[in-house]
């Protein structure tokens, strides 16, 4: 039964540029299911930030997640790039008011995480030499492992990425001035000469984000994947063992379910049980 109390309110900022993307779907069941299995009616409301300069204000939501999205993440000096900088700096503005004792919680996924590592300069962006892309284990730091959103989940832990630029080379003294805290990087690669992606970063209490996407529908992905123009096109770019591999994690219930199953839910969770702590703590 639902307690009695207002509607657990979200908003999605919007960053695929209008371009169709399974990320939205896979955030939008995220979401749907998280109220579900919740008991907690939710106000779901999508922003395009890109296209129409829209940003949520923050008196008329609880918890946010920013999309991943195409391009570079490097800004251009683009109108709807300062309301995104200035939304990133309102939310951990407000949460450092102590009179505000309910705080706003946010999720940069992909794009919108470079975006933030760039604007709050904790680490450098670069374009990679080629796209990553598929299914890959994440290494936790010290940090990451006592992370309440990662702390469900094995180290290593399995993810899907798509991506064409890489956050490298944290500033130390960038994330001691936040108070940020390094949670994860990607797989150990003896063989490969080229520093480690940070895949995930706590910028605060309140805030945190990474650079794959831990919104991958497994399902879903196996289903689109299985297609025959999909798969060709796959093995044409990757080739025929990447495939394979693909389709073996999707299909392991321990490795990209567990992902799914866990990141986002546990934040919704967190954020729900401080916006409303006598119903859900």
């Amino acid at each position: 039964m639902t307690p009695n109390f207002r509607h657990f309110r979200i908003a999605i900022l919007d960053m695929y540029d209008g371009l169709d993307n399974e990320g939205m779907r896979c955030i939008k069941k995220i979401i749907t299911n998280f109220g579900e299995n919740e008991s907690v009616t939710v106000d779901l409301t999508v922003f395009d930030v890109r296209q129409k300069l829209e940003v949520p204000r923050l008196d008329d939501f609880d918890a946010y997640i920013s999309t991943g999205g195409p391009g570079n993440p490097s800004p251009v000096g683009e109108p709807w790039e300062k309301k995104f900088f200035g939304f990133l700096d309102q939310v951990l503005k407000f949460n450092a008011n102590r009179q505000n004792r309910t705080k706003k919680h946010l999720f940069l996924i992909c794009h919108s995480f470079q975006m933030a590592c760039i604007h709050w300069q904790l680490a450098g962006v670069s374009k990679r030499r080629k796209t990553s892309f598929g299914t890959f284990p994440v290494h936790k730091t010290s940090l990451g492992r006592k992370d309440p959103v990662l702390a469900a989940l094995s180290d290593p832990f399995w993810i899907v990425d798509s991506r064409d630029f890489q956050v490298t080379q944290p500033n130390q003294y960038m994330f001691d001035q936040l108070g940020a805290k390094l949670l994860c990087l990607e797989k150990i690669r003896p063989h490969v000469p080229l520093e480690r992606a940070v895949m995930a970063i706590r910028f605060s209490n309140e805030v945190i984000g990474t650079q794959f996407h831990p919104e991958a529908d497994a399902e879903g992905m196996l289903r689109y994947f299985l297609r025959e123009d999909k798969k060709t096109s796959i093995i044409a770019a990757h080739g025929e063992a990447k495939y394979n591999d693909m389709i073996a994690h999707l299909n392991d219930p321990d490795k990209i379910s567990m992902t799914e199953l866990t990141i986002i839910p546990t934040f919704l969770k967190t954020a729900l049980n401080k916006t409303f702590p006598l119903a859900y703590a």
